[in-house]
């Protein structure tokens, strides 16, 4: 598969991680509780989206063959934050407005390396 499609299938799969991520947020800074009627709904999407994402990322990384390098693996660990991060919001839902602030710093620090790749 060409670079371009990778691509174009990793950042489906990264809007459909922000979309859910930011759903949740905002219905748990409404006062909203885990028991809700769209709940598998996100829940699906944000897993979905994951995965895809994921496993895109691993095809470019295919495609740009250089191997693992240190911006890679910071990647990594943020899609390892993203993918924690619906547990968080419903476990200390105080802090939402705080998360709906940290997906907005991770998601421009991803595209940050993603474009640049530093540490290379």
């Amino acid at each position: 598969m060409p670079y371009e499609f990778y691509k174009v299938l990793h950042l489906t799969g990264v809007f459909m991680v922000l979309i859910s991520v930011a759903a949740l947020t905002l219905h748990v800074m409404n006062g909203g509780t885990k028991d809700f009627a769209h709940r598998k709904l996100i829940g699906m999407t944000h897993g979905i989206g994951l995965l895809i994402s994921f496993v895109a990322g691993f095809g470019l990384i295919a495609r740009l063959q250089t191997g693992f390098t240190t911006w890679i693996y910071a990647k990594l660990f943020i899609w390892l934050v993203f993918g924690g991060l619906t547990a968080l919001i419903y476990k200390k839902p105080g802090a939402a407005r705080i998360i709906w602030f940290v997906i907005i710093l991770l998601a421009a620090f991803a595209t940050f390396l993603a474009r640049y790749k530093p540490f290379s």
